[in-house]
């Protein structure tokens, strides 16, 4: 017989409410993984790998909206991206950005997953729902999807639809966030911090390398011990910092240099955006041919590049109305509008 636990006083006191989660079960059952879904997903994996690990001297590019706030608009700009990535597949392997769950600094928007009607609601089930389906239809596109972990949860509900993933500035050096980078079976980009320092990215690969036990929950919902393998394909994101830009070739050879003191093959990517466009979304072209130019010179530790785009240039403020958002223009940073994100794309095929 179990003995019902008395109500505590001491815990659970800001708590208003508990509500019921979808399982991942009940979620991959409603929206299961289809076989288009699946290659795209194994295929995306495979590419990612060999670029980082220096098997294919292709250019691993994530390219896509700083976060997504319409299912429409991310539809139809993945449509634009699946076309475009056909044509430039000789030289580039490229990935959408699907970055649905936002850090925060204060407090603010949380994302598509966590706020999908954006009015603090908090429709999490929903978010879960909309999220698995968006994937899943980019997915059947033939092109793989890349996003952003940060719900320790999340990699249950969707990471079979996931071909790379990253941790941010925010969360590269937390603890809870490498081990759990060790179970994700997708290759793993770890941001610089917001402060810019580099080596903590490092550090974060190394313990994502190896094998931990961390809190999870399983298909059911359980709450588990999750053993892992570890993840031997992280590299480092160079986003900028306080101090200003860190893309140029100086920043670069400091983070192959501090990889390969940690006993890593140096695998190094560009955030175009962020610190290193200083926020401006027009100076994204810069960095991105930058990049390119120290490819060209032979800097062969780079071997990614990640572009905010969308379909329309620019950001707007999110507010009550939310009538008034223009189409395809990000609620989040600022992004490039799809004729710079060809354009940008094409040049780097030599097209």
């Amino acid at each position: 017989m179990t003995i019902p636990l008395a109500p505590s006083r001491t815990e659970n006191l800001n708590v208003l409410s508990f509500a019921p989660l979808v399982t991942p079960n009940e979620l991959k059952t409603l929206l299961p993984l289809t076989a288009a879904a699946e290659a795209t997903v194994l295929a995306g994996r495979r590419a990612a790998q060999d670029i980082l690990h220096g098997r294919d001297d292709r250019l691993l590019a994530i390219v896509g909206p700083c976060s997504i706030h319409d299912y429409d608009q991310a539809v139809a700009y993945a449509h634009r991206l699946a076309a475009l990535r056909e044509r430039v597949s000789d030289r580039l392997e490229v990935q959408m950005r699907v970055y649905v769950d936002k850090p925060r600094t204060t407090v603010g928007w949380r994302g598509y997953l966590m706020d999908p009607d954006m009015n603090g609601s908090g429709h999490i089930n929903k978010g879960l729902e909309l999220t698995r389906r968006l994937m899943l239809e980019v997915s059947e596109l033939g092109l793989p999807v890349a996003t952003e972990l940060l719900d320790p949860f999340a990699p249950q509900y969707f990471f079979d639809l996931v071909a790379w993933s990253c941790l941010g500035a925010r969360t590269t050096e937390s603890q809870t966030h490498r081990v759990l980078s060790s179970s994700i079976s997708a290759p793993m980009g770890f941001k610089n911090g917001t402060g810019g320092g580099i080596k903590l990215a490092v550090d974060a690969i190394v313990a994502a390398r190896h094998g931990h036990a961390l809190f999870g929950i399983d298909g059911d919902g359980r709450a588990c011990i999750v053993n892992t393998r570890g993840n031997p394909d992280g590299h480092v994101i160079l986003r900028g910092g306080r101090s200003g830009p860190n893309y140029t070739p100086q920043f670069v050879k400091e983070a192959a240099d501090l990889m390969t003191a940690a006993g890593l093959s140096p695998a190094i990517m560009v955030d175009c955006s962020h610190a290193n466009s200083g926020s401006d979304h027009t100076r994204q072209p810069l960095v991105w041919r930058d990049v390119l130019h120290q490819r060209r010179s032979g800097q062969k530790a780079l071997r990614g590049v990640m572009l905010e785009s969308n379909l329309n240039p620019g950001k707007q403020t999110l507010t009550d109305d939310l009538s008034a958002l223009g189409p395809g223009v990000s609620v989040t940073d600022a992004c490039v509008g799809w004729d710079d994100t060809e354009a940008l794309l094409l040049e780097a095929a030599g097209h």
